[in-house]
């Protein structure tokens, strides 16, 4: 909340000659008692393209300044015609009035102003050098450009909410800028990439595991067929015993040996389950529950 507010500004002589003074009657209230004065300025935007040739017309301290409404007299020179470009004197342009304190500006008022002579003839066909004592200002004081600024005033908490207090170790922090959404990002990638590769593996381990549990595969089957014609074609040529009993042993030779190739397959179907690959899946399942 601003401790001074701008009331009205009127320009007194208006219109008048280019060389003649400014004159504004200011209104503004004051709402508590202030330790410093009020400083008023006037400036003159002598060019459209350049700051370079403004002039500050006048400046005025107002202080004491009692809680109320108060009102005062303004006045300025005329700006410095040798500091105003030729082709700038003529034509429209702008004034500032502009007031501050401790060295803070609170309120801006902009004014526009039309520079030309006081004659028909002379702006159909002004001269190469200009008349100054037949130009006339005319300040468009119906259409001012206010602008205020929430600034401190004499108490900390008069300070607007859009300027903190420094904060001497907040330099001293580390920005989290590379690593804002780090976490998420990580999780995204494990969600994104880690469950599809968990559950084909899964599968696969799963397929594994059912096939040598299950028992031999086709061509185990038939290589033990394989070898049971040949181990009996065998003992045929060598034994002297009758048919019955050479059957009688190959086929006990073929169950010791299709038993042992099937203990082997168990145990090459639980070496899966004991390396882990079936029980992976919920490993990485309750680590992505985790994040």
């Amino acid at each position: 909340m601003s401790v001074v507010s701008l009331l009205g500004v009127k320009v007194l002589n208006n219109p008048a000659n280019f060389s003649a003074q400014y004159e504004f009657e200011i209104t503004f209230e004051c709402l508590e008692q202030l330790q410093k004065d009020l400083e008023w300025k006037l400036t003159y935007v002598g060019s459209a393209t350049s700051s370079e040739h403004d002039q500050e017309l006048d400046s005025l301290l107002v202080g004491p300044i009692p809680v109320g409404v108060n009102k005062f007299i303004f006045e300025a020179d005329a700006p410095d015609l040798k500091r105003i470009p030729t082709s700038e004197i003529l034509g429209v342009t702008v004034i500032l009035l502009t007031c501050s304190y401790d060295g803070r500006e609170f309120v801006r008022v902009g004014y526009y102003v039309n520079n030309e002579y006081d004659s028909e003839e002379l702006n159909a066909e002004p001269p190469a050098k200009p008349i100054i004592e037949r130009v006339r200002r005319n300040v468009l004081a119906e259409k001012p450009r206010v602008t205020r600024f929430a600034i401190k005033w004499d108490t900390e908490e008069s300070a607007p909410a859009e300027y903190p207090p420094e904060q001497p170790d907040a330099d001293v922090v580390e920005d989290d800028g590379a690593t804002y959404g780090a976490d998420e990002e990580e999780e995204l990638a494990e969600e994104a990439q880690g469950e599809p590769a968990v559950k084909a593996e899964g599968e696969d381990a799963e397929m594994i595991g059912a096939d040598d549990t299950a028992g031999p595969s086709k061509d185990a089957v038939k290589e033990e067929d394989d070898a049971s014609d040949a181990g009996s074609e065998d003992l045929e040529a060598e034994s002297s015993g009758s048919e019955d009993d050479d059957i009688e042993e190959e086929e006990g030779d073929g169950d010791a040996d299709e038993d042992m190739e099937m203990g082997e397959d168990a145990e090459k179907g639980a070496n899966p389950a004991s390396n882990g690959h079936p029980a992976e899946p919920q490993h990485h399942g309750d680590a992505v529950m985790v994040h």
